[in-house]
């Protein structure tokens, strides 16, 4: 095998026009490594250099590259119509569906015309499920086989057909309907006598994922099952395709991806951060900024309700944004601890009153720490510099206790809010750590002085 290429050495074979050479070199490296190359190149360097790859390397190529720089091969090969019918119709029916996807309409016509009738059945009815499907994400390339057959007549017909094969990790039983029976490891019928019946491997304890469900199920199956493909059926448990776990591998990435842009107040990006416009960039991140903004304005006005306290003791002032900041920040590490639980599976909406106690017994551990040291600072500065008079003790119950209160209240709010959320039916992950901050710094400021006003009574207001 020839040794391997870096990208530099891709551009000067590539402009210096020793194709051969440049042909050889890339079939020594690995097809993820090629793509890579492929999308640091400058056009039209990277169309040509992809046109040199034989057809099935080109297929394979074209699967790992990024869905902005498949749009614009697509684009550019548009004219050269036989060599891109013969790239879409050895692409998998599932990487095809999200290249599609993301095209215009028009452009997905024209593509869709290319393919073969089979194809071209395949993709309509793929496309044809919700955006967010399990449908969307399965490959009608897998290994069917029936249960009166022996182990030897599977293996044959697994010879025969199993080259298009997403995967022959496991093969599926299905009936004279395509009604799915069960699911069998091929190491069972390597193992097995070649002269048994299928049906005698079978015990009809299979898992099998819903075409319409949304493709965060398949997330959550995979991730309790491990395994490395599943069957997708429909509502009458006809085998329509098979889920890998490569294709849930994205989905996971892109909703957990999804989920930290939310949690950090910004609406999802569609696409990579350098492949955003910035006046989108821009409109994706205003929205939450203005609610933001919006709500924190809500603290000024609390401040100005206070205004007397504060005029009749400055040194209350001075620890607003300490207590505010402990507030929102206990707030914002609940929620996220929650949200991430939720979407990995760890915790459900029936486990609200147990993540109820944990954060309440928690909030309040929290709270008397942060108080204790709360309390502690301001008498050592007292001690040091006299800096809060004759009532610096009261000063420092104040803050101790509105610590406690301020962050168990943002423990339970960040907690909670995401159970809310869900149980309304919308996403947790809006209850980003910012939107739970502000809340927070409100009823924050409220704690504070109301806990002021009852134990500075008679004193310093």
């Amino acid at each position: 095998m020839s040794a391997p290429v870096t990208e530099p050495e891709v551009q000067e074979l590539f402009r210096e026009r020793r194709f051969g050479e440049l042909r050889r070199r890339l079939l020594g490296v690995d097809v993820p490594e090629v793509a890579d190359i492929i999308e640091e190149l400058p056009a039209p360097d990277d169309l040509g250099v992809f046109r040199l790859l034989p057809q099935e390397r080109a297929t394979e190529v074209f699967e790992h590259l990024e869905p902005e720089k498949q749009r614009e091969l697509i684009e550019r090969l548009a004219r050269e119509r036989e060599w891109l019918t013969e790239l879409l119709n050895e692409m998998s029916p599932d990487d095809r569906t999200a290249l599609l996807e993301e095209l215009p309409g028009p452009i997905v016509q024209r593509l869709i015309s290319l393919l073969t009738p089979e194809e071209r059945r395949i993709a309509v009815r793929l496309l044809g499920y919700p955006e967010d499907s399990i449908g969307r994400l399965m490959t009608t390339e897998y290994v069917a086989l029936r249960p009166h057959w022996t182990v030897r007549q599977a293996l044959e017909h697994i010879r025969r057909f199993g080259q298009d094969s997403e995967t022959l990790n496991v093969v599926y039983v299905v009936d004279d309907k395509w009604r799915l029976l069960d699911d069998l490891k091929t190491r069972e019928l390597l193992l097995a006598d070649p002269d048994t019946p299928i049906a005698d491997l079978m015990d009809s304890r299979f898992v099998a994922l819903r075409a319409t469900e949304d493709q965060e199920k398949a997330v959550e199956v995979f991730r309790e099952y491990d395994r490395v493909a599943l069957p997708v059926v429909d509502s009458q448990g006809v085998l329509l395709g098979i889920v890998t776990v490569d294709d849930v591998l994205d989905v996971a990435e892109e909703e957990a991806t999804e989920d930290i842009h939310k949690i950090g107040g910004s609406e999802a990006l569609d696409e990579a951060y350098l492949a955003t416009p910035v006046p989108l960039l821009v409109k994706k991140r205003a929205r939450w900024l203005i609610v933001l903004f919006l709500g924190e304005m809500l603290t000024a006005t609390a401040m100005r309700y206070f205004e007397e306290e504060i005029a009749q003791a400055v040194a209350l002032a001075l620890f607003v944004p300490l207590i505010i900041s402990s507030g929102g920040n206990s707030g914002s590490q609940a929620t996220t601890l929650i949200i991430r639980a939720m979407s990995i599976g760890e915790i459900r909406l029936r486990d609200w009153w147990k993540v109820l106690y944990r954060e309440l017994v928690s909030g309040l551990s929290l709270g008397l720490i942060l108080g204790v040291i709360g309390f502690a600072r301001i008498a050592v500065w007292h001690k040091a510099f006299g800096l809060y008079g004759e009532h610096w003790a009261g000063v420092g119950v104040v803050v101790a206790v509105a610590l406690v209160g301020v962050v168990m209240f943002g423990t339970l709010a960040g907690s909670m809010l995401p159970f809310l959320l869900r149980r309304l039916g919308a996403d947790p992950a809006a209850a980003s750590a910012p939107f739970v901050a502000t809340l927070v710094d409100v009823t924050g400021l409220v704690i504070y002085f109301g806990v002021a006003a009852v134990v500075l009574r008679g004193t310093l207001l």
